[in-house]
């Protein structure tokens, strides 16, 4: 299903969805960071209350409203007329990254919220690796959308 309108309006939610993955992808870069930085404070300490108002502002700010402009315009872009072949695979994969890198967003509000409540059980690797996550997504995500290999 697409939708004709769209068509006039391709280069302004193109351009969107991609102003939207930039702030996204900022955002889910510098959030585990953050925790990484948050792990070697004391709770309740003036310190990790500052770390607490960081993370909320960058989550609430623009992590979360970056990833719902991201799906809305990318579902936008799917229902545009000859944007996507649906006989090639390549959008799978890039569907897949995508879940990945929403998965990722989604563990680190989790585990913002456990940051929130001094209840952070994790250490600093975890955090670490965390933040290799919506990289990796990303290299699929943009080498199936440019290359287009399958």
């Amino acid at each position: 299903m697409t939708i004709d309108a769209l068509a006039y309006i391709y280069p302004w939610v193109k351009s969107l969805h991609v102003i939207a993955i930039i702030a996204w992808m900022a955002a889910l870069l510098y959030l585990p960071r953050l925790f990484v930085y948050h792990c070697e404070v004391a709770p309740g300490s003036v310190e990790s209350e500052r770390f607490k108002v960081m993370e909320y502002r960058l989550s609430r700010y623009i992590a979360s409203p970056s990833s719902i402009a991201a799906w809305v315009f990318g579902i936008l872009l799917v229902l545009t007329p000859g944007v996507v072949d649906w006989a090639s695979g390549w959008w799978h994969f890039k569907m897949l990254g995508i879940l990945v890198m929403t998965g990722a967003h989604h563990a680190m509000m989790a585990r913002r919220r456990d940051f929130l409540q001094d209840r952070n059980r994790r250490p600093q690797r975890y955090f670490r690796i965390m933040n290799e996550v919506p990289t990796a997504a990303m290299v699929v995500i943009v080498v199936m959308v440019i290359a287009r290999p399958f």
